[in-house]
This record gives structure tokens, C-alpha cells and sequence, in this order.
């Protein structure tokens, strides 16, 4: 398993073509913007020696050598129960997305579904997949599971589109491999990622054989370009002392990913026009991702919840009872979401292939509540933070040889807590809510592995409402 240390230095060796605020970037890891999301993914890297956490980020590997749990499958139940933990004790380490679950979802979504292709179709994608999960775990990579196409117009499907670029397809198949061409959007952590995982991105039908395609190629890989999305704040990253970031350490990035006429060699290709399993990769993936949301949102939110009630702390009332109220309910919040991730894996099967699956129709509930509970919670720690939240001068103000001692007597709270301290815990409520980090607790828990209206699809599919209907006409005498 690499060190920090290790998985800094293999990044800096990529060549990759990436750009931020209109520039190519040489060194992505020295890059302001960009240099909290790499020291949340060596967070990843750190917890894996870490004894204080028994083990929980270390499982055997195909071979028995113990890897990092992000490159393993799960063989159990409690292998996924363990998952949900492990992500959970990270959103409590750093705060923000540490970007590295997309990558065990899709191994994981890779394993189940190519050993079901091998066997319906005769094909030999699953002794690929297996030869590359086992290269992933020797080198203990990063993977980036790139799912969600750009899509166009959305009300045609792929092979219905003015511009066939839009979804990632195939645009030449030779003797040995294919060429493809398209964007993947919103890709989290893709510029610290070694490894780029391509999935379709829905349920594909006979007409879109050429969009049904799922490979793996290095993040390098000559065609790949990455284009750094915008978040709230992020240029506050570039200031000194960085204090006014509110999360002065990690932080997330997302990129757009565009392959343009990229090479795919035979064996790194899982999924090349098999579109009758494509609905089912989808799907897995989709579950995975969804169970992932139950422990990494909810150590955020335990961040969250902790930075207002230490506000509250500042403000002297944090003992009223409205605010033991708000607090109570963040926490119950919180816990259900925990809950929920808790549940699609116990409740979780083994699969034809060996690897289990979560309960998706658990996993959908799990994620359907994501998208609405840290919303609530977001909105009790703006009720308790008070306005200063959104009117406090910044902290070169607060350090100012003439107006900051006025700062420092005007917006101190209680005596005994220094008036910088109280301006940290806002500052992190603010980036938690509104800045940079409000990108991965609030509008990912919304969009982030599915929109609303794809659980609630999968629910309506999987809750067999037929059979609940028959229950009513039993007990009815209907």
C-alpha cells in the first residue's frame, strides 16, 4: 500500500492536460485550487497504516496480500458494512469529498456485471476486469468511475443526437482496440486519479450498441483533457493566511473529462456493444454509489453539526433549549442517513460472481433521503450561526494592527473564547453551506449519483407495489 507521501509523488509524474481558470496546469499538485482535494485523497492513503482504525481501510487483496479497502471487493456483508463506517470516519477527517469511493463502486459494479456478460454471452470481459482490479490493487491506485455523460438534448437518446459526441461511443473498433470519442461531466477527483473507469451512463437500447462501452485507461492517456470546474469561493484558496477558506486543509474538485479520439487497448475494454447489460452495470454502480452517500455525508454532517453547536458555544445560548432542539434534530437527521447506509448493507446478497450487492432497493431510500436531510441540516446550522455568518470581515481584518482589536472586541461572544476562534467555526459553516465545500454535502447529496427522479424510479421498480396491494385486498375481504 502507498503512503501519502508516495501517492503525492506518482501524481506529480502524470502527464495529463489539465486546465484551471483557462490555464494548463504543469504541476497539479502544487496548485492552490486544486492542492486541498489532493490532501483529502492522501487522506485515503494515511488512514490505510493508521492502526487507531483496526483495519478498517485495509482487506485482503485477489492474491491474500492486504490492499487499501478502495481497490477490494466486498465478499460479505460485513465487508459493506465496514464500507459505509470506513467512509464515514473519512467525512470526519476532512471534512469534504475524498473522492475515492466512485472508483471502488465501479470495480465492485465491474466484478458482478462482466461475470454475468461471460456467462449469458460467452464473452471474456470478466477475466479482464479481474486482471485489471489486480493490477489496481497492486499498485494501489485511484480510480475515477466515470459514469455521467454530458447528454444534449435529453429528450433523444444517444443514437438520436445532432452531435454524437455527446455520449461516449465508439467511434472505430481495430484489431486491437477501439477508439472513442466524448465528455464525461462532473468527474470527481478525476485530476488526482491514475486510472479513469468509463461506464455507460443509462440503460442502453439495440440502436445505441456503439454507446453500451466500458474500459479503463490511464489518467495520462494521450486525447484525455480535464477542465476544472468552478466552485463558490474557490478563489479564496489563492489568499494568505488561507483562514477565510474555512476548511483550511481539504477540500473537492470536479473536472470535465473529454476524450477525443482516445486509444483503448483490448484488454483494458469491459462492455463493447453488449447493450442488454448495460441497464444492469448502471444499476449496480448506481447501488454502490448510493449505499457510499450513507457514510461519507454523514461524517460530514457530524463536522457540520459539531462546528454549530461550538457557535453556539461562542454565542453564550448553548444551553437554550430551542438550540438543544436543532441540535437533537441535525443529529437525528444525520443518524437516519446513517441508518439507511447501514441497512442496504446488511441486507445486502452475494452475487453470481462472488462479490455481494448492496439492497438496491435500500440503497435508493438511502440516497432519496440524501438528497433532502442535509439540506435541513445545512439550514438549522445557518438558523444557529447567526448572521455573522454572512457579514464577518475577513481574517486579514481580524489582524489588522489598528482594526483588529476592534473586531476582536466588537464580534467577541463569551469572554473565555477568543474572537478569532469563533470566526474559524463560522467560517467552516460557511464553506460547509454556501462555499466551496457546500459543493459535495449539498448539491452532490442532491445530484451526486443520480438525481432525485432516478430513486424514486428504482423505488417505484424495486417496492413491488403489486403484492402490497394484494395485502390490502386480503385483509379487506376486496
Amino acid at each position: 500500500m502507498k503512503t501519502p507521501e508516495e501517492y503525492v509523488e506518482s501524481i506529480r509524474q502524470l502527464q495529463h492536460q489539465v486546465y484551471v481558470l483557462g490555464e494548463r496546469v504543469e504541476d497539479v499538485t502544487g496548485h492552490p485550487i486544486l492542492r486541498p482535494s489532493l490532501n483529502a485523497l492522501a487522506r485515503t492513503y494515511e488512514v490505510a497504516h493508521d492502526p487507531r482504525w483496526g483495519g478498517l481501510f485495509a482487506r485482503p487483496g485477489l492474491d491474500g496480500e492486504t490492499v487499501n479497502c478502495f481497490t477490494s471487493l466486498h465478499h460479505g456483508t460485513q465487508d459493506l458494512l465496514d464500507k459505509v463506517k470506513a467512509l464515514r470516519v473519512l467525512g470526519q477527517e476532512t471534512g469534504t469529498c475524498f473522492q475515492r469511493c466512485v472508483g471502488w463502486d465501479a470495480l465492485n459494479a465491474l466484478d458482478i456485471t462482466t461475470f454475468e456478460m461471460d456467462r449469458a454471452l460467452g464473452t471474456g470481459y470478466h477475466g479482464r476486469s479481474t486482471d485489471y482490479l489486480r493490477y489496481v490493487q497492486q499498485h494501489d491506485l485511484v480510480c475515477n468511475g466515470a459514469m455521467t455523460d454530458v447528454k444534449g438534448d435529453r429528450g433523444r437518446r444517444p443514437s438520436q443526437q445532432a452531435d454524437a459526441d455527446v455520449f461516449v461511443h465508439v467511434v472505430d473498433r481495430r484489431a486491437d482496440g477501439i477508439v472513442v470519442r466524448g465528455a464525461k461531466a462532473h468527474q470527481t477527483g478525476a485530476v488526482f486519479s491514475h486510472e479513469v473507469i468509463v461506464m455507460p451512463t443509462l440503460s442502453m437500447r439495440a440502436e445505441d450498441e456503439d454507446y453500451a462501452v466500458s474500459f479503463a485507461i490511464p489518467s495520462d492517456t494521450k486525447g484525455l483533457m480535464y477542465i476544472l470546474g468552478r466552485q463558490s469561493s474557490d478563489t479564496r484558496k489563492l489568499e494568505q493566511p488561507p483562514a477565510d477558506v474555512g476548511n483550511v486543509a481539504f477540500g473537492g474538485h470536479e473536472a470535465l473529462v473529454i476524450f477525443d479520439d482516445v486509444f483503448v487497448p483490448n484488454e483494458r475494454i469491459f462492455m463493447d456493444g453488449e447493450w442488454q447489460f448495460s441497464g444492469q452495470l448502471v444499476e449496480r454502480f448506481a447501488g454502490y454509489h448510493r449505499q457510499s452517500y450513507g457514510g461519507c455525508k454523514v461524517g460530514v454532517g457530524d463536522v457540520l453539526i459539531g462546528a454549530a453547536a461550538a457557535v453556539t458555544e461562542c454565542a453564550g445560548v448553548a444551553r437554550a433549549s430551542h438550540v438543544r432542539r436543532k441540535l437533537a434534530e441535525m443529529i437525528h437527521l444525520n443518524e437516519t442517513l446513517y441508518a439507511c447506509g447501514l441497512a442496504c448493507s446488511v441486507a445486502g446478497q452475494a452475487m453470481p460472481s462472488g462479490t455481494c450487492l448492496v439492497d438496491l432497493l435500500l440503497a435508493n431510500v438511502c440516497k432519496q433521503n440524501v438528497t433532502r436531510f442535509p439540506y435541513e441540516i445545512a439550514r438549522l446550522a445557518e438558523d444557529l450561526a447567526g448572521g455573522l455568518l454572512v457579514t464577518m470581515p475577513s481574517v486579514n481584518d481580524l489582524e489588522h494592527p489598528e482594526i483588529g482589536p476592534l473586531l476582536d472586541k466588537y464580534l467577541r461572544g463569551v469572554d473565555e473564547i477568543p474572537t478569532a476562534e469563533r470566526l474559524r467555526f463560522l467560517r467552516l459553516i460557511e464553506n460547509l453551506t454556501l462555499g466551496a465545500g457546500a459543493v459535495s454535502y449539498r448539491t452532490e447529496s442532491m445530484h451526486g449519483a443520480g438525481s432525485p427522479e432516478a430513486q424514486v424510479i428504482m423505488i417505484t421498480r424495486l417496492s413491488d407495489l403489486e403484492a402490497k396491494k394484494e395485502m390490502a385486498r386480503r385483509l379487506a375481504a376486496v
